[in-house]
């Protein structure tokens, strides 16, 4: 068993987090992955209140381990807030936006506050805030992310932390990947990608084939999915997506694009609707590559960290006597 920081906070029995995906991490795979012994998220996105509502309902009928809830923090609405800590999580993440003025509430609600970050001067934010645990995000993630690739923002962050336990995220998939962070100084990982292609996750079934066959090259950071959508994300935060015939349509036209929103809008929400992903998106990090099958996110919970065990005593035998 590999006990770190992260594991001792929360009790959990492998040093891994389920990535919130809004609308792919819902309270059935939260639950199942907290069950499973990690430490489960369910992704409140930009704040759905009735989708929350009932999936975290759903994630504390199915678990007494501990889990959480996260949000997009420049979208948070405080009644959407209040509503979350009202179900009584164990963690509550705050990613993309300063979270100051919410960490009081959160530690009130006698949560833990964890704060995803994309360089070190957030990271700096996040420690004056207050945050009990730090998630560094490198560009390869799937989703939204910052400009920092993650096998130097970890250590990086590790250092401006001061003492902040850190979680590795981005381009992350298997235990080689869990094994890695914990040698860069992290105490754990968040894995998102690889949990979407899960039995228990939210997405429909092809969006889940289509990151089984893809490779890290058929994925790309992009603007026109939240331009398509009219979510008014900042440009500092493009997201990484399965590439398609939408995003190669738009790729460098993305004026032209929002010049057109009231045609391509109704189109692209019909093909989301349907499930047609030559249109809609399918976010998807790097490590695509490493993902082979759709499996129970149990099952993955318990080989990801046996991998990265095996890894680690591996490595302890390269040092000589």
């Amino acid at each position: 068993m590999i006990t770190t920081a992260l594991t001792k906070m929360f009790g959990l029995q492998h040093p891994l987090v389920l990535g919130p995906m809004g609308g792919v991490s819902g309270g059935h795979l939260a639950a199942t992955v907290s069950n499973a012994g990690g430490l489960g998220l369910v992704g409140g996105g930009y704040g759905d209140a009735a989708w929350l509502r009932a999936e975290l309902a759903r994630v504390k009928q199915e678990t007494d381990q501990p889990w959480g809830v996260g949000l997009i923090t420049w979208s948070i609405d405080r009644s959407v807030l209040d509503l979350a800590l009202s179900f009584r999580p164990a963690a509550f993440m705050l990613s993309f936006g300063d979270p100051r003025p919410y960490a009081e509430a959160i530690h009130a609600a006698g949560c833990k506050l964890i704060c995803q970050v994309q360089d070190v001067e957030q990271a700096q934010v996040a420690r004056a805030a207050g945050a009990d645990l730090i998630v560094a995000e490198g560009t390869e993630a799937g989703g939204h992310s910052g400009a920092r690739a993650t096998l130097p923002l970890v250590p990086a962050v590790v250092d401006a932390a001061a003492g902040v336990p850190v979680v590795a995220a981005g381009g992350i998939a298997d235990g080689r990947g869990l094994a890695a962070a914990l040698m860069l100084g992290a105490q754990g990982a968040l894995l998102g990608t690889r949990f979407y292609a899960s039995a228990e996750a939210l997405g429909q079934d092809e969006a889940k084939r289509r990151i089984v066959a893809a490779r890290g090259e058929q994925t790309a950071r992009t603007r026109v999915f939240d331009i398509v959508r009219g979510y008014a994300w900042p440009q500092t935060y493009p997201g990484r997506a399965l590439r398609n015939g939408f995003l190669e349509r738009w790729t460098g036209r993305e004026d032209d694009l929002a010049a057109q929103l009231e045609t391509e809008r109704a189109a692209y929400q019909a093909a989301a609707r349907s499930g047609d992903y030559e249109t809609a998106v399918v976010w998807a990090g790097e490590a695509v590559d490493l993902i082979r099958s759709v499996e129970s996110a149990a099952a993955l919970v318990e080989r990801i960290s046996a991998e990265a065990e095996a890894r680690l005593r591996a490595g302890a035998q390269l040092i000589g006597n």
